[in-house]
């Protein structure tokens, strides 16, 4: 599961019941296969289950063979879907820095900024002269004292300067730490930022002290000749689906994602001494947890013979770096309202906390069908209700394509994303109980073999935000081609009366140009309540200006 922001949540009013203590011989069947699967995908052998590493793809061999051993069929004759990616920023081969007459070492003593823009710019500066000319070279620190500030946001401080140098005149920047900050930036390659007007460099203290210091001692113009070149690093997954075809009219998608954080290498490890400590991220619960519940599922639909729908298992990867496998699966394999059911997605479902019965179950406003669903769990557990179809994982993709979901979770704990999330500390009789939840959930549906209704759902408050106005879109985290594409539309929003569809990609809003993600929220500052003004999006290749105004 990715790291989650505030989520709106209503905990259900219905009374904790008298629980058995035991368990049958086909749950305990059920726990111990549960046990075997989660102690191999949580093993030091799969070192965590990173996206496009040698640990997924083991993974993928495993839960690929499981389905084969119990003789459920790959989706249209295949159960690997890879999916490639853009996730990070990388200095090109072709980027050459030069000082004086001296080239640079990428790195070792200069570096591009990750949000600078490419290109090549030279000029000669003049020593102590830093806001003059087509370069302007800046000490990155006021002083020694905010050198050794740990508090000091060097990269935003230098995109936010960046931006009102170009407006002065500046065809590029260069920083300079001259006191040795104790904090020294290195190239981010998971840098937010949105991409600048021009280029950005970083001098190192050391290639200060030997290189631009004596350079500026000889009193004449410092020449710079920065050929700046930015790619993107691209990353490949995998997701694995297998599929019992009943010939049906409408298909039943179960899912969960496989994948996990690695070593805490994409710095979202929640573990204090992550960058000093190479650890391995097992991920036990998250989500070892759901994977192995999911290969349960699809042995019981095929033993029971549930026939009334078709029903896709699929493993999804990518999640724990923003639902790049499911969003990939909906896209490629055009997956969509009209011919699916409803999805289940089960992410976290193995730390069912004995003591409180609790288990979230999300999604519950996305179709009213899911009313008699909740009733059913009342036997069982304390059912915290979220309603949104939207949340911090899978089942939002499918969400976003017009189909009900339901999401199953039994909550964070002390372990998560952390090292200390391991297979012995799974509650296997617990996970056996969620799983036979979400089974009887199937049970009653295929036994009424109708497609559910359709609800949109309100958008979760994600956490407190400083902005006056708000579009109410789900922006795609995951586009990095320029602009901001549109996931979904809330309804009744300044987005959804505009005219903004899923699909678009919004590049302007009023005079602001829109890069990304950070020019989007600056956007967005400069609107109040009542403010009307346009958006711009490309549609279809085409770009489109619509009326926008933002709601009082």
């Amino acid at each position: 599961m990715r790291l989650r922001t505030s989520t709106l949540i209503i905990a259900s009013v219905f009374a904790l019941p008298v629980l058995s203590t035991g368990q049958n011989k086909a749950q305990k069947k059920t726990a111990k296969q549960l046990q075997a699967d989660i102690s191999y995908l949580a093993s030091d052998e799969l070192a965590g289950r990173r996206t496009g590493t040698e640990g997924e793809k083991k993974a993928a061999d495993y839960i690929e063979a499981r389905y084969k051993d119990l003789e459920i069929p790959p989706y249209k004759g295949q159960y690997r879907y890879p999916f490639k990616f853009v996730y990070g920023k990388e200095i090109a081969a072709a980027t050459h820095i030069m000082i004086g007459d001296k080239a640079m070492r990428m790195n070792d003593d200069v570096f591009p900024m990750p949000f600078s823009a490419n290109g090549h710019v030279t000029g000669d500066v003049l020593p102590d002269v830093t806001e003059q000319g087509n370069i302007w070279v800046v000490s990155l620190y006021s002083d020694k004292d905010q050198a050794n500030e740990p508090h000091f946001e060097a990269e935003k401080h230098m995109y936010e300067y960046t931006k009102e140098a170009k407006k002065a005149g500046a065809t590029a920047v260069v920083y300079v730490d001259m006191y040795g900050g104790k904090y020294e930036p290195e190239f981010n390659k998971y840098s937010e930022f949105d991409p600048s007007d021009i280029p950005v460099v970083f001098v190192k203290y050391s290639t200060y002290q030997n290189v631009l210091k004596p350079l500026e001692a000889d009193q004449r113009p410092i020449h710079f000749d920065l050929n700046i070149s930015i790619g993107k690093t691209e990353r490949i997954g995998t997701d694995v689906a297998a599929y019992i075809d009943n010939g049906a009219k409408y298909t039943v998608i179960v899912g969960a994602h496989y994948d996990h954080l690695g070593y805490g290498e994409d710095g979202n490890s929640l573990y204090a001494n992550a960058k000093k400590e190479h650890k391995i991220h097992h991920g036990a619960d998250d989500n070892a947890s759901g994977t192995a519940a999911l290969m349960e599922v699809a042995k019981w639909v095929q033993k029971k013979g549930l026939s009334n729908y078709n029903y896709l298992f699929i493993h999804f990867s990518g999640e724990e770096l923003g639902l790049y496998g499911s969003k990939a699966f909906v896209k490629d394999q055009k997956i969509d309202s009209a011919h699916t059911a409803y999805m289940i997605n089960m992410d976290m479902v193995g730390r069912l906390n004995d003591s409180t019965r609790a288990l979230t179950l999300g999604g519950v406003g996305t179709s009213p069908a899911w009313e008699d669903v909740v009733t059913m769990g009342n036997g069982a557990f304390k059912l915290v209700i979220d309603s949104s179809g939207i949340g911090p994982s899978d089942h939002t993709s499918f969400y976003n394509a017009g189909i009900p979901v339901l999401f199953f979770f039994t909550g964070t704990h002390k372990d998560y994303h952390k090292p200390s999330d391991i297979a012995s500390s799974i509650n296997y009789k617990g996970e056996v109980e969620v799983i036979d939840y979400v089974e009887s959930v199937l049970k009653k549906m295929d036994e009424t073999h109708t497609k559910p209704g359709y609800l949109v759902t309100k958008q979760p408050v994600m956490g407190k935000s400083s902005f006056k106005v708000t579009m109410g879109i789900m922006p795609d985290y995951s586009f990095q081609d320029g602009g901001v594409r549109v996931d979904g539309v809330s309804d009744g929003r300044p987005a959804s009366k505009a005219g903004v569809k899923a699909g678009d990609i919004i590049v302007q809003i009023g005079n602001i140009k829109v890069q990304g993600m950070q020019t989007y929220m600056d956007a967005l500052h400069e609107f109040s309540p009542g403010d009307k003004t346009t958006v711009q999006v490309i549609r279809d290749g085409k770009t489109i200006t619509l009326p926008l105004e933002w709601n009082k």
